[in-house]
């Protein structure tokens, strides 16, 4: 947390304003002594006298205090990590209001509240009553907007705007959604063909340390973001099946080729268990077990690892990981995410599935751990 900057905040905004501190004084109904002294620390104005200095400078109490609590990322972290704990094994409403309380402590530390959004966003679910779920959503939303309407720094303003995107679709709000990233994520646009100018530029300065991490860092996540894309995309078209077949094949090798399920497992997993729904929508039961099995270890593996991290040909993305607001912490708890694997064997398309030897077994794979 910064230091209380009242005396040099008094100065600098006195002269800013093109006054002296007799004028300041005779405002206030002070000595100009006493406004000397403010100004050099020797002593405080009376707690009554600053809303009028906030008003007479048109600003706010903390903007004249100076009080900006920040927190470092090492301190975002771990507070995060605490949280994540909290609601692992504490009541919700419990966990909830100690991570309410630190949000309205550190309310201009927009990097903490967008990890405080988030953190609400991957566990909102777990409030009892649907009402209290909407309301924490409407919580989220507020936190992302204040986010955006305050803070200066691009990347943290536009997460927000993506985290609020978010909440607008859990809410059936597609129109915002719409209007709120269409243009920003419109393919056509040259800032989102642009990552090679960024390596070429890196290379042209003779940083070939940054060039490598960048480059190895774009093609991480663009794999990413084409896994989602592609599952999105056979979701789409469960009834499909060329359509459902030919992705399957295609994602398949580009798991192989670059072993994304050991890079993201969380991804992977997802990808898994869509694939296993929708042979078992298709009555291709043996497939839908092959697939479940993969899910399966693919969750193991994640609650086993439970950290990001680059391998033997992605050998830079280590750091580039750790430079992420959380690092390579997983954003929820591993009792969190093995509950939320249990409950994805009961999803009724998997029901013809229950009978069988392997599907029992796989239930006990995920029991056991």
């Amino acid at each position: 947390m910064n230091l209380l900057r009242l005396s040099e905040n008094i100065a600098f905004m006195r002269k800013k304003a093109g006054i002296t501190q007799d004028e300041l004084a005779t405002f206030l109904g002070v000595t100009k002594a006493s406004v000397s002294k403010w100004e050099n620390g020797q002593s405080m104005p009376d707690i009554l006298l600053l809303p009028e200095l906030a008003t007479y400078f048109d600003v706010s109490v903390d903007e004249l205090l100076g009080y900006e609590p920040q927190l470092s990322k090492e301190q975002i972290q771990k507070l995060y990590i605490e949280l994540s704990e909290c609601f692992a094994s504490m009541p919700f409403e419990e966990a909830f209001t100690k991570s309410e309380v630190l949000v309205k402590k550190y309310y201009s530390c927009y990097r903490f509240l967008l990890q405080m959004g988030v953190l609400w966003l991957n566990h909102y679910m777990m409030a009892e009553e649907k009402e209290r779920q909407l309301e924490i959503l409407g919580k989220i939303q507020k936190l992302c907007e204040h986010i955006t309407e305050h803070c200066r720094e691009t990347e943290i303003c536009s997460d927000a705007i993506g985290v609020k995107a978010t909440v607008d679709l859990l809410c059936g709000r597609a129109q915002e959604v719409i209007d709120g990233m269409e243009a920003l994520l419109n393919p056509n646009r040259i800032l989102n063909q642009s990552d090679g100018l960024l390596i070429q530029a890196y290379m042209m300065a003779g940083d070939r340390e940054k060039a490598d991490s960048f480059t190895q860092a774009s093609m991480y996540l663009h794999m990413v973001v084409l896994l989602g894309d592609a599952v999105n995309y056979f979701s789409m078209h469960m009834q499909e099946k060329e359509i459902c077949e030919e992705t399957i094949s295609r994602l398949d090798k580009l798991i192989d080729a670059f072993k994304l399920d050991g890079l993201n497992l969380n991804v992977a997993a997802i990808y898994q268990y869509q694939a296993a729904v929708y042979y078992s929508l298709m009555g291709e039961n043996e497939k839908a077990i092959k697939r479940l099995e993969r899910y399966a270890k693919t969750v193991t593996d994640l609650l086993h690892c439970g950290r990001l991290h680059g391998d033997s040909y992605f050998t830079k993305l280590d750091h580039w990981v750790e430079q992420l607001d959380l690092g390579p912490q997983m954003p929820r708890s591993k009792k969190l995410i093995l509950e939320n694997a249990r409950e994805n064997l009961n999803n009724p398309i998997l029901a013809d599935l229950k009978q069988m030897k392997d599907f029992l077994a796989i239930e006990r794979i995920l029991k056991e751990i």
